[in-house]
């Protein structure tokens, strides 16, 4: 049974795949649309092909990328350790899919297989016009696009959802005494039909705790039960206006096919802003973010980027102190023994309690000062036990007994 949240009210209703402090967002999408080109530029690598031909990238591309957060940055100007580690965010550059992808078209299952095993989706749609750049359909249609990964997602869904209903009815025509419950047929059937008229699992349906449950169990591959973010990449010159034709057409798909968050960048740009900061170039810098239309707009990636974590429903607590400032990513809802083992697992083991305060605490009460003194005085360094459930930004030292049942 999941654990209550911090004021004590009802458990959350389970949620689909895995729950873990290691998850990975996948960059997904038709060839040639810039997923390499991001995928660089959110690594600060050109470790990922990024070539004007289809299926450029086969084998996919893995990255870490920091999550940035003032937070962090502030304890680390405070305590100036030797040690600073943020929280990252971990990426998968996959290849591009097409029309009959689920078939075996392209570059087929093997990449739709690439999908199943990310736990979250960066879902990159074309918003762009060149003649420079080829579309594999030969037009620039957004809509369509969507269309197709997602037919294609849902097909590789179905494929899998029935392999696995046959298998477990097979399992109960060799056992007499086995019997599937109502909960089964009522899941699989549920499932089946969404899929068949191209429909993700994610969406568009309000399943209840039991039904999360049962797909969890029977069918944990499927790709449209994994959280996604739209990506609409359009050119520097539409971003530095603040849009185009085309992004309004995928806002309207989005909400039509059960809504989700659509974030408008441009590769094009955040290229030519990296080019400048790498070049030293402040006063073309400066002039680039001057052109955007809107005030306090800026490079996107920092917002995909948590976005990204967020969807994952990842979290972080900080350790703090002369040595190290580090983050330390756990899932929404752990508690205080599970997010210590992500330290080590004797620190779970051994768990004694959590001591730890809140960063705005911290930050109101501490003066700049490198101690937790004068938040202790105030009151607010708080002592916790096993059932506490972690907080985002809080800042833990736990206490535990060694191995040997020694106090630490």
């Amino acid at each position: 049974m999941p654990p209550k949240n911090k004021k004590g009210g009802a458990p959350e209703v389970p949620r689909f795949g895995r729950v873990g402090n290691n998850l990975k967002m996948g960059i997904v999408g038709l060839p040639n649309i810039g997923k390499s080109s991001l995928f660089n530029l959110l690594s600060e690598s050109a470790q990922a092909d990024a070539e004007n031909y289809p299926f450029c990238t086969i084998d996919p591309n893995t990255t870490r990328c920091a999550v940035p957060d003032a937070r962090y940055d502030k304890l680390c100007s405070i305590w100036k350790p030797p040690s600073e580690y943020p929280a990252y965010l971990h990426l998968v550059d996959i290849a591009g899919l097409i029309k009959g992808a689920s078939e075996g078209a392209g570059l087929g299952n093997a990449f739709l297989s690439h999908i199943q095993a990310v736990d979250g989706i960066f879902h990159l749609v074309r918003a762009f016009d060149s003649k420079d750049v080829s579309h594999v359909d030969d037009s620039i249609d957004p809509a369509r696009d969507l269309d197709t990964i997602t037919a294609e997602l849902c097909k590789k869904d179905l494929a899998y959802v029935l392999v696995q209903r046959e298998a477990r009815e097979k399992d109960v025509k060799k056992n007499p005494t086995m019997k599937l419950p109502p909960l089964f047929f009522e899941v699989m059937d549920k499932v089946q039909t969404m899929l068949e008229n191209n429909q993700p699992l994610a969406k568009g349906c309000v399943w209840t705790a039991p039904e999360v449950d049962k797909i969890n169990e029977l069918i944990p591959g499927c790709i449209t039960l994994k959280p996604m973010v739209y990506l609409a990449n359009c050119s520097e010159k539409s971003f530095v206006l603040g849009g185009n034709k085309h992004i309004p057409k995928i806002q309207e798909w989005v909400k039509s096919h059960g809504g989700g968050l659509v974030i408008p960048f441009s590769v094009e740009f955040e290229e030519s802003l990296s080019a400048l900061q790498k070049a030293g170039d402040v006063d073309g810098e400066a002039a680039l973010l001057d052109s955007l239309s809107g005030k306090g707009r800026g490079s996107v990636l920092p917002r995909i980027v948590k976005c990204g974590y967020k969807q994952l429903k990842l979290m972080y607590y900080f350790t703090a102190g002369e040595k190290e400032v580090r983050c330390w990513t756990v899932a929404q809802g752990a508690t205080a023994p599970q997010a210590a083992g992500v330290i080590h697992t004797d620190f779970e083991a051994g768990f004694i309690k959590l001591e730890c305060c809140a960063y705005d605490d911290f930050i109101e009460l501490n003066k700049g000062e490198k101690s937790m003194a004068s938040v202790k005085a105030a009151g607010k360094y708080r002592q916790e036990g096993k059932n506490y459930i972690v907080q985002d930004g809080d800042i833990c030292h736990f206490l535990f007994n060694k191995a040997g049942g020694k106090k630490k």
